[in-house]
């Protein structure tokens, strides 16, 4: 089952991708992509950041998530940022952002723009508000949802807590 969950995921992001001029994959998914996501079967942390590039607490926490990404073993901790930025700005707002921020992490843009259809997959707590976090591993049946926005220390310290 845990083979199934990667190869759907690795599918997703080679279907979908489009590449930003700096090389950095930039996946477009809709809602059963993200349910796919939230079901991964794989036995690591995945630190989920939902953001938006005219958010300014997103735009204030995400040089944190870059550092802090490379703290961890890939094996053990995987970083996903999945932007909420309208799909019709990719390359007006969105790509320069990315190539101009230096974002190498894993970014998905989520298609689905009417948020009440799927932010309660995400966490039946979530008023829709960004930035918002969410950690889990199935497998170790780990969930912690994060509404706001984090430093660094606060970032690390969560991961920490989880491991």
């Amino acid at each position: 089952m845990k083979n199934f969950y990667l190869i759907s995921l690795v599918f997703i992001i080679f279907v979908f991708n489009t590449e930003t001029s700096e090389g950095q994959q930039l996946t477009q998914i809709r809602i059963p992509d993200l349910e796919k996501i939230l079901s991964s079967g794989e036995d690591k942390l995945l630190v989920i950041n939902f953001w938006a590039t005219w958010c300014p607490p997103c735009v204030k926490e995400l040089p944190h998530f870059q550092k802090v990404a490379k703290e961890y073993n890939k094996d053990k901790v995987s970083f996903l940022l999945v932007s909420l930025d309208f799909p019709s700005q990719i390359d007006s707002h969105l790509k320069p952002f990315l190539k101009k921020n230096k974002v190498a992490l894993d970014v998905v843009l989520m298609m689905d723009t009417d948020q009440n259809e799927w932010i309660d997959k995400v966490d039946p707590s979530w008023q829709g508000n960004i930035p918002v976090t969410l950690m889990l591993n199935n497998p170790r049946k780990i969930r912690k949802f994060h509404s706001g926005d984090m430093n660094e220390t606060e970032l690390r310290n969560m991961i920490n807590s989880l491991l």
